[in-house]
């Protein structure tokens, strides 16, 4: 028996685009009361310093002049349209531009998500579905380049579905989709990476005398998309370097958001996969070939990263709301005439209205210049100013702290740009501040001629340094530990 919600209603009209619109909005609202929490990650600092660089040179970055360990060597910012509107968002000792920023992106996300649901899903329990999923990915939810990706990664992939349960080819105004997405995060790889599965699915549920006409249209959209990437100023070295990080090899198992997904207890993503399973069993719901490709996709890349829990998150549902709809025979039609869907138009302008210059509103009087603050210790102030007055210029410090001397214009031993040191020196460091090979440390000590070492409390390195000769604990606090060479004096000043 098949089910299907009719509405001659104008209300109808101005719920389908107006109801994602309030959704969006009110997620946008319970982020900024939350927003210390995108401030947690010292790769920020350096993502703005980027942006700061490009917008006060008018050029974009090719060689690298942030540490003295890789200078000169060639550098590409994947990253650079997102740096660019952090820079122009932040003030300096007020991070409310950046906190707004993000929020911004997670509400276009949230109603973009509730508005690709809205043909098999009502807003309501769309939105229900939703809260899980936000918190679920919140753990990623940072003042970085790839949460203004987001909510381009969720339109893109979610205009390939829906052209698949048209059994159409996709829509050629997602390309300008990913010429964006590719100014704005190296993610777009795996947008690209997506478009032969779902192609195939389209394929797969379309009649046999038309699929080579749709093959062909298909395969078509994937070339222009793959030019549609290099539409930036790297030109067709945007998709090369965006997959150097994926050469880092046994290096990315030592980085916190490329680690595998970790089950020895049981979170919202644990559970949610326990939770499809639970649901594909009790409702027999049968998946085609193709989509169940997609999902093992999707849960392999959550499982191998955990930096792809929220593309698991946005996208899952999208993969499985037509084969779920069409088992519970659900369908949503919205059919009005067009004489009445003037004034729907007029009243969801209105609302939409309203709705900004509430928030507008809102926005102005809670996020105050003082209201958010950076969390976490990646922010040694005093430490780093100690080491400014003795003139120390090769500074060896963990890659967080890196971040923060890049925003002040110390050039750094290490930072968030892995793919720039390569395997070998990421690999080299985690085993030097680790202390699980003295030698190591020593090595790079001497190879690259370190003056001090900054060093949080918490990595063996810091209590290892106590005891090496040469070398004194000179500063010490609840962050940090500087150390010295006790055999040479402190060096003139010079000119950066």
């Amino acid at each position: 028996m098949s089910v299907s919600i009719t509405s001659t209603m104008p209300i109808r009209g101005v719920a389908r685009w107006l109801m994602p619109f309030c959704i969006g909005a009110l997620v946008y609202m319970f982020f900024l009361g939350v927003g210390d929490i995108m401030l947690r990650d010292s790769d920020t600092l350096w993502q703005i310093k980027v942006g700061q660089w490009i917008l006060e040179n008018r050029a974009l970055p090719h060689t690298d002049i942030y540490s003295f360990t890789r200078a000169g060597e060639a550098w590409f910012s994947s990253s650079w349209l997102a740096q660019v509107l952090f820079a122009l968002a932040y003030e300096p000792s007020n991070w409310s531009g950046a906190v707004i920023l993000t929020s911004l992106a997670i509400g276009a996300t949230a109603a973009i998500f509730i508005y690709l649901l809205e043909p098999y899903l009502e807003p309501a329990r769309a939105f229900v579905l939703l809260t899980p999923l936000l918190a679920m990915s919140m753990g990623h939810f940072l003042a970085r380049p790839h949460m203004l990706a987001l909510p381009v990664m969720l339109a893109f992939v979610g205009g390939l579905l829906a052209a698949a349960d048209r059994r159409t080819a996709p829509s050629w105004l997602l390309l300008p989709l990913m010429a964006l997405w590719a100014n704005l995060h190296g993610g777009f790889v795996m947008g690209l990476a997506l478009i032969g599965p779902i192609g195939l699915d389209a394929l797969a549920s379309t009649e046999r005398k038309d699929r080579f006409a749709l093959a062909a249209r298909w395969a078509l959209f994937g070339f222009a998309a793959l030019a549609a990437s290099c539409c930036t100023p790297y030109g067709w070295n945007t998709p090369l370097a965006t997959t150097k990080i994926l050469g880092l090899g046994k290096a990315l198992l030592m980085i916190p958001e490329w680690v595998p997904a970790d089950f020895s207890s049981l979170d919202l993503f644990g559970a949610s996969l326990l939770g499809l399973i639970a649901i594909g069993y009790y409702s027999g719901v049968v998946l085609s070939w193709t989509r169940i490709l997609l999902l093992l996709g999707l849960v392999w890349a959550a499982l191998n990263h955990v930096r792809n829990i929220e593309a698991f998150a946005m996208l899952t549902p999208l993969v499985l709301a037509k084969p779920f709809a069409d088992h519970w025979g659900v369908t949503r039609t919205v059919a009005f005439r067009a004489a009445e869907s003037r004034p729907s138009l007029a009243l969801t302008a209105i609302a939409a209205l309203a709705i900004v210059a509430a928030g507008w509103s809102i926005t102005r009087s809670y996020a105050t210049p003082s209201r958010y603050a950076f969390i976490g210790n990646h922010s040694p102030a005093a430490a780093v100013d100690l080491l400014e007055r003795r003139h120390a210029e090769r500074i060896f410090s963990t890659a967080p702290i890196g971040g923060y001397l890049i925003s002040r214009n110390v050039k750094a031993f290490i930072d968030g740009r892995a793919e720039l040191y390569g395997e070998r020196f990421v690999l080299d460091y985690f085993d030097a501040i680790e202390g699980k090979n003295v030698d190591t440390l020593l090595r790079l000590l001497e190879t690259y001629r370190i003056d001090a070492t900054l060093l949080n409390t918490t990595v063996p390195a810091s209590r290892i340094m106590d005891h090496l000769p040469g070398w004194k604990r000179l500063y010490a606090d609840d962050i940090v530990v500087v150390h010295v060479r006790d055999d040479a004096p402190a060096k003139p000043s010079t000119s950066r």
